[in-house]
């Protein structure tokens, strides 16, 4: 294993102390918690929106805290989910008297502690909802969930949610804007390598020299078909064909793409992707409003990629499009 690493067990510690160094007027740590919130929060008088789930993921969750996405994300270790007391601080460190939105991606871990972190805040008379991203349309029933799993469709959650929240809106119209992303967007990966895991030190899953794996997800789990190795176009349609086979939008449409990589792919391979990610949204009929490319939700230093479509309406043009000022995303 070669890594930039200290001591492995130091590894979410030592990068949430990085992160903070790096935009000390931007974030700040709770104390003894690996949370990182707004330095500014809890912003009075707006709907709090926060997340969390196991660190690898980078720059998911924390990178997306400021104006217009997330007041707070809790990190947990590597692939683990964070403290359902820990969520709990952070769920209340964000509440400027509106309530909060959780927005919890769909694994077991995440969803029982977010659960248990809800009550808890609750108890101490902050309104709480709840939303569960699940556009994973590789797997049901995984390892690591009942149901879907929650992967880079999240990233257009906390977008819109936080855009709605930023603009006054009640923390119910808040979390119908994250239900009606949720019900719109589909999501399917693929991996070209394992990740590797700074405590294991070796992959987490073998692949031979021509083999590639596709359905993976977010945790390096292997996914659904192991198949030789294919062209970048014969990727990008085997996703994208799966993803519109799920989702069944109608013609004419408006939809936004993101072609995600995974942590270990160059961007220049992203962007061939998504040439034939447009080719095919093209020849369907439907019309591209905005296409993301990069690295928005990964699994360490993964090869590969996945491709997420989200139909859009007026509405959401509007939450996407809004102003964002995030370490990881500007608009």
């Amino acid at each position: 294993m070669k890594k930039l690493v200290n001591d492995p067990s130091d590894y979410v510690d030592e990068m949430l102390e990085g992160m903070v160094a790096a935009y000390p007027d931007r974030v700040r740590r709770l104390d003894g918690t690996k949370v990182l919130v707004r330095s500014d929060a809890p912003v009075d008088g707006k709907v709090g929106v926060v997340s969390g789930g196991g660190s690898g993921h980078e720059p998911t969750h924390a990178g997306y805290i400021g104006d217009g996405m997330l007041d707070g994300a809790a990190a947990g270790e590597v692939f683990t989910s964070p403290t359902a007391d820990e969520l709990s601080e952070m769920v209340q460190a964000c509440d400027g008297g509106e309530g909060v939105l959780c927005v919890v991606k769909n694994y077991e871990g995440d969803v029982m502690n977010f659960d248990t972190a809800a009550e808890m805040a609750e108890m101490e008379d902050v309104e709480v909802a709840q939303v569960v991203v699940n556009d994973d349309v590789a797997v049901e029933d995984s390892l690591y969930t009942s149901g879907r799993r929650g992967v880079c469709g999240t990233i257009l959650v906390h977008k819109a949610v936080g855009a709605k929240a930023a603009d006054g809106g009640s923390l119910e119209e808040v979390q119908a804007v994250g239900e009606k992303v949720i019900d719109n967007v589909r999501t399917m990966g693929m991996a070209l390598t394992s990740c590797i895991t700074p405590e294991k030190g070796e992959e987490t899953f073998d692949l031979g020299e021509d083999e590639i794996e596709l359905g993976i997800g977010i945790h390096g789990e292997p996914g659904t078909e192991r198949t030789e190795m294919m062209t970048a176009d014969e990727v990008a349609e085997h996703l994208t064909e799966n993803v519109l086979a799920d989702l069944d939008p109608d013609d004419g449409d408006d939809v936004v793409s993101i072609v995600n990589g995974m942590g270990g792919t160059p961007l220049s391979e992203l962007f061939i992707v998504n040439r034939k990610v447009q080719q095919i949204l093209d020849d369907r009929g439907l019309e591209t409003w905005d296409a993301w490319v990069g690295d928005y939700m990964t699994s360490l230093d993964m090869m590969g990629c996945s491709v997420t479509v989200c139909r859009v309406d007026d509405e959401l043009k509007e939450l996407l499009g809004a102003a964002v000022d995030t370490p990881a995303l500007k608009r």
